[in-house]
């Protein structure tokens, strides 16, 4: 048994595609549940819809294009792409008919009961809302559509991807009796909820698609409509970039960002009631085969209900907005360089605030001892506050070299603004190395202090997104370490000059060395518990699907390591396999944050270490992608992010299970034992620890508990 390829063979893997669609069924289930409040339920109903479309467009797309290209090479379950396809096709319409099931039977006579009324349809409306809306249409939405006809003479118009849109069989009788195709795109300029009067005193909304159906004769004049109904198409927008022919990657990204509009319809969404001929002209122009029409009962796009989220008027339906607290650990008199330097610095995303790293950033631009700025981004809010301060620092004399990724997937195009903005600033921008996406998260400043130079760097799991920073679990840390800071200038020096060291201290840098280092860390454990010594990993992530770490774990679990992984959406890792994988628990936390830092943590016979950064096991992180995974140093710091995520692990409220079957399920505290949702904790200890600040200050002594000390018997 303990035979290497055993582990590895294909039957002790899931597939990533169908892992990741029980991973939108978790995401689903929240919808739900009647234990949360109706308007968080609706927003993740929303996130489905979104999670789904980018599932198309990307991997559904992909596997598409290896069937078209004769490619037979078979996934780490052993299917190939058209045996891929044949599995998550059918599984995607069970989805998809879940989620309107879920709209129409559950949400929507839940919303009617809280005084929220959305019109299904136009026909619905009474004879004042009609007044009013058709007033609404010939002042507001009708100037703004056009409409498209189809014949001889006017080609089929190109249809964007994900755009909702009305087509509609008309017939001109001046020009003979034949129905010809027409269509008209909804507005994505004009809000797609419109609120409407009611005379109950209800809120009141209808869709605008709706709106101009009812008035599509106006766009038509002189014409028959035989049939309106709307539909949407989903087109594959998988850029492939050939980095080694490319000229100027800026120019050749720009270009293909304009393709994404041509791409292959690979999903096409109609009415389910429509016209039978409509629906053979919309197959037959989009070129789609019978299996990627989706009928969808109900209205098409459920994004539209984040819209409907932001409606006023229903707090009470909502959680409570966290704002993340300032760090306690900081003091906002004194110098922000001076504290770092004294002490490493753990932030804790959303709970605490982002603003240290922010005011990192600031601080350097304007501080005149400060000589450099070094950073990478990977995906920046639409007026990052950190861009604005990286502009400030070249303006004021300072070195500052930024590596911008432009491959950020759907972030391409604002990434080509900011590399633009920060070039024209003076910023020295370099786009990474050919064939790697640059997905690390590190910023290093280059100090002249009266020692002599001193570098002080910030290390995360997830992005310099102040907008994300509120909605993403992270973390991060923030020191003057001088090992740390060596292993940083190594990384921009090998980023903008392709010059590697010839040693490294600290750091684990993907694609050089960073699956080695991961796995002699898991055969270290394997070792100790071979020789009868207590041996645990516990390790979180975005995702798991890297065939060699899994078999590494799988050996790990056989010698009798203790793993315990917090996996958020794909894990191609089975458990409960006999022998193989009976020592490793997986579980999946879904909530009010998105889950998304990245924590490894080894036993190592008592010395314990921990990791942190921004690589999942994955192999386009491990092989594909310049990732830094940190350890922490600080011996405090260590204890609570240990701590952070024992937490997790005892999340009874949040957390699901993977089972032998795939699927999973969700965990129910035991009787007797005290419900924890981890997310709701955190935001609890972070409100404590400040209000324990402020009445420290005011001298009346009554302090917030450090971030790693619970006590599960007094969690409210």
């Amino acid at each position: 048994m303990g035979n290497k390829t055993i582990f590895g063979k294909s039957e002790n893997f899931w597939n990533r595609e169908i892992s990741w669609l029980e991973f939108n069924y978790r995401v689903l289930s929240e919808a739900r549940d009647v234990t949360i409040p109706l308007f968080e339920r609706m927003k993740f109903l929303s996130i489905t819809a979104s999670n789904l479309d980018e599932f198309f467009m990307i991997r559904i797309a992909s596997l598409k294009d290896m069937v078209h290209a004769g490619y037979r090479k078979k996934d780490i379950a052993g299917m190939t792409a058209s045996e891929q396809l044949k599995a998550l096709i059918p599984r995607t319409h069970k989805f998809t008919k879940v989620q309107y099931e879920t709209y129409k039977e559950q949400l929507l006579p839940a919303l009617a009961a809280e005084g929220l009324h959305l019109i299904a349809g136009h026909e619905q409306l009474t004879k004042g809302q009609e007044l009013y809306l058709d007033e609404l249409f010939q002042k507001e939405i009708y100037p703004v559509l056009t409409p498209m006809a189809v014949d001889s003479s006017r080609p089929f118009p190109l249809i964007r991807n994900k755009t909702l849109n009305i087509g509609a069989l008309i017939v001109n009788h001046e020009k003979g009796k034949e129905a010809e195709f027409a269509t008209v795109q909804v507005p994505d300029v004009l809000p797609r909820v419109i609120s409407v009067p009611s005379e109950d005193g209800k809120k009141t909304a209808i869709l605008l698609e709706e709106i101009i159906e009812r008035n599509l004769q106006q766009l038509f004049v002189n014409c028959e409509i035989l049939c309106a109904h709307p539909y949407r198409i989903i087109r594959n927008a998988d850029l492939s970039i050939d980095e080694e022919e490319a000229a100027d990657l800026l120019k050749e990204i720009e270009k293909k960002l304009k393709k994404r509009q041509w791409g292959e319809v690979i999903k096409l969404e109609v009415e389910a009631n429509i016209d039978e001929n409509l629906l053979k002209i919309l197959k037959k122009e989009f070129d789609v085969s019978e299996e990627s029409i989706y009928e969808i009962d109900g209205p098409l796009d459920l994004k539209f209900l984040m819209k409907v989220y932001g409606m006023e008027g229903f707090e009470h339906l909502k959680f409570p907005i966290h704002r993340p607290q300032p760090l306690t650990t900081l003091n906002q008199d004194e110098d922000l360089f001076t504290q770092i330097k004294r002490k490493d610095i753990l932030i804790h995303l959303p709970y605490d605030s982002f603003d240290p790293v922010v005011e990192f950033v600031k601080q350097a631009a304007k501080d005149k001892d400060v000589l450099a700025i070094k950073q990478t981004l990977y995906r920046v809010s639409g007026n990052s506050p950190i861009v604005a301060a990286l502009a400030k620092a070249a303006e004021n004399g300072k070195q500052v070299t930024v590596l911008v990724e432009l491959k950020a997937r759907f972030d391409e195009e604002n990434n080509i603004n900011w590399a633009k903005a920060l070039e024209k600033a003076g910023c020295h921008v370099i786009y990474g190395l050919i064939g790697l996406k640059t997905h690390s998260k590190i910023t290093l400043v280059v100090r002249r202090e009266e020692d002599g130079i001193k570098r002080y760097v910030h290390l995360g799991t997830g992005n310099y997104n102040d907008i994300t920073a509120k909605l993403y679990t992270d973390m991060g840390i923030l020191t003057a370490d001088d090992s740390i800071g060596e292993d940083a200038t190594a990384v921009f020096n090998m980023l903008s000059g392709y010059s590697e060291p010839s040693k490294w201290n600290h750091l684990l840098v993907a694609p050089i060395w960073l699956r080695d280092s991961f796995l002699r860390l898991i055969q270290r454990e394997i070792a100790n518990a071979k020789e009868g010594r207590k041996a645990h990993i516990i390790a979180k992530m975005n995702s798991l699907c890297d065939a060699k770490i899994i078999e590494a774990l799988y050996e790990a679990s056989f010698a009798g390591v203790k793993i315990e992984l917090i996996v958020r959406g794909i894990c191609c890792l089975k458990t409960e396999l006999p022998e193989i994988s009976e020592n490793i628990t997986v579980r999946s936390i879904v909530g009010t944050f998105l889950e998304h830092s990245r924590i490894f943590y080894f036993y190592n016979g008592g010395e314990e270490e921990v990791y942190m950064g921004s690589a999942d096991w994955m192999p386009r992180n491990l092989d594909k992608r310049v990732e830094i995974v940190f350890p922490v140093l600080d011996e405090d710091l260590k204890k609570q992010v240990i701590e952070i995520v024992q937490i997790q692990l005892k999340d009874n409220k949040k957390a699901h299970i993977l089972k032998q079957d795939g699927s999973y399920e969700k965990v129910k505290p035991l009787e007797g034992e005290k419900p924890l949702n981890s997310q709701e904790y955190f935001v609890k200890q972070a409100k404590k620890r400040q209000k324990g600040q402020k009445e420290e200050q005011v001298r009346i002594f009554k302090p917030a508990l450090p971030v790693g000390e619970f006590d599960l018997n007094k969690i409210e």
